[in-house]
């Protein structure tokens, strides 16, 4: 079972996050910020990972830190759950259109993390989230979950659009790139025998 449970206390964030890779996509999030509970949801959707997360955090600041270390739980997680990495299909990308917006996501469960984010925002705020906490996220989570992550959004008009195909294309590609591959034998997919 690839599975995790991570819990994340500091001075500004109480969390506990919980994985399961090979799930349906079921979601359970509470993190008190309601733009950000709807990424997260319809990134387990779409990712089939199922996905509970309870966070509390001090929002009276802002949203920065829930979101970050959300972000940080979230990568601990999958890399706790993927283990050894045996047998992983390790790539993935996709262009992921919504509506107006088409962004495109590469990913390599490489152990190297690096983020490249080509993505800006026609609007500073999604209601009361601000818009440059999505690239925090996938900064903390490529970061924590060992991933090389490229995030492109190619165009796009709708601050709520380019936000929601990015979580949507992230999920999509880890769908493809955490896939067990049967031909793989339950090999390291690297040469160097090691991730």
């Amino acid at each position: 079972m690839r599975t995790a449970d991570i819990t994340r206390k500091t001075n500004e964030t109480d969390i506990a996050l919980s994985v399961h890779l090979d799930g349906s996509g079921r979601a359970e999030i509470a993190t008190g910020i309601g733009f950000f509970d709807h990424m997260l949801e319809l990134f387990a959707r779409h990712s089939l990972i199922d996905l509970t997360v309870r966070a509390k955090g001090d929002l009276h600041v802002d949203f920065h830190h829930t979101v970050e270390d959300v972000g940080i739980a979230l990568g601990q997680a999958v890399l706790k759950a993927l283990g050894d990495k045996k047998g992983l299909a390790r790539y993935a990308s996709l262009d992921l259109p919504m509506d107006e917006t088409l962004t495109r996501i590469a990913v390599d469960v490489s152990g190297r993390p690096f983020l490249v984010f080509r993505t800006s925002f026609p609007a500073p705020k999604i209601g009361e989230f601000d818009t440059e906490l999505v690239r925090e996220f996938f900064q903390a989570f490529a970061m924590n979950a060992g991933l090389t992550l490229h995030v492109e959004t190619l165009y796009g008009a709708n601050a709520h659009h380019i936000a929601e195909s990015c979580f949507k294309g992230l999920a999509r590609a880890l769908r493809a790139a955490l896939a067990v591959d049967p031909r793989e034998g339950g090999r390291i997919p690297s040469t160097k025998g090691a991730l």
